[in-house]
């Protein structure tokens, strides 16, 4: 017989659930929004195929530390997924965001990520079952219009800069929203520790192999410029990749795939803060269309 103690134990844990999804939210902002400006900093002294390989593999030291004894908890039905997973949502972007930052502003490249939502939307709907809404169509086409004039002033602003890399993070976003779906739909039952763990472990070895193309194990050399790029890569590797990803899969475990995605609409905030200050230019048209974006964004992921 239900009782009201049951009651109470299954709103507090709802209470608790509803408390910890926007502090989760809160935190990844800052540290994913900051993410962009050590990439930035850590292509002074590296390659950004450097950079992508050296954030999985210390990332994945510092997982096997923390998470190794989670290992034994992924079931052989879950590896597939695990690696779904992995590849498509951290060794791709890993890549594609380094390279994205050579050709366009790291602010840019923060704004243009907040399509994830979008992106989470439409492959959950195409792919995954979810079924669109009027509004979040509507809220598509608004973010759309706002990524257009985004990368069309962007690109008058900057002639020097080469706006066709403003693909790169769409094409992260993309990975992104399928590794969300993915382990909302397959992994749900995995604890996020695991899975974070079980996600290097696989991607650190094409990671690696790589890495040995770019001489970095033979010929790197060891100056200030490039330990300064080292201990960069290293804290986005620790705390923007290893310890976020594990807060990230808990918050999609306790929320739904728009709300989990729904932290690129305050990255950008954190991004273009640290942009500026590190002197980059940004028009007020762009601010708007980046406005524009997460107006978008809300559309789609407001519930009334």
């Amino acid at each position: 017989m239900f009782k009201m103690s049951d009651f109470c134990f299954i709103n507090k844990n709802t209470m608790d659930n509803q408390q910890k999804k926007w502090i989760y939210l809160i935190s990844l902002s800052l540290v994913w929004g900051s993410s962009f400006i050590l990439i930035k900093k850590a292509l002074i002294g590296l390659t950004p195929i450097q950079v992508g390989a050296l954030r999985i593999i210390i990332s994945t030291f510092f997982l096997l530390i923390i998470g190794f004894k989670s290992i034994k908890r992924i079931k052989k039905k879950h590896w597939i997924y695990v690696f779904y997973s992995g590849l498509l949502g951290t060794l791709f972007p890993s890549f594609l965001f380094a390279y994205a930052v050579t050709g366009i502003d790291s602010s840019i490249t923060s704004i243009l990520n907040s399509l994830t939502p979008f992106n989470t939307l439409l492959v959950g709907t195409l792919i995954f079952g979810i079924v669109f809404k009027k509004k979040q169509i509507i809220g598509i086409l608004v973010g759309l219009i706002g990524t257009t004039i985004l990368i069309l002033k962007g690109a008058d602003l900057n002639p020097n800069q080469n706006y066709w890399f403003a693909l790169l993070p769409i094409f992260s976003s993309i990975g992104y929203a399928f590794n969300v779906n993915i382990i909302k739909k397959y992994l749900k039952d995995l604890d996020p520790l695991a899975i974070t763990t079980g996600n290097f472990i696989l991607i650190i070895i094409p990671a690696t192999i790589i890495l040995s193309f770019t001489g970095f194990f033979t010929s790197f050399e060891f100056n200030e410029e490039s330990n300064s790029s080292l201990l960069y890569i290293s804290i986005l590797a620790v705390v923007g990749t290893g310890i976020a990803k594990v807060i990230f899969n808990k918050l999609i475990h306790i929320s739904s795939p728009i709300f989990s995605t729904s932290v690129t609409y305050l990255i950008p905030i954190v991004a273009v803060f640290w942009g500026i200050f590190d002197g980059e230019k940004l028009s007020l048209i762009q601010l708007l269309a980046g406005f524009i974006i997460l107006f978008g964004v809300y559309l789609v992921n407001k519930n009334k």
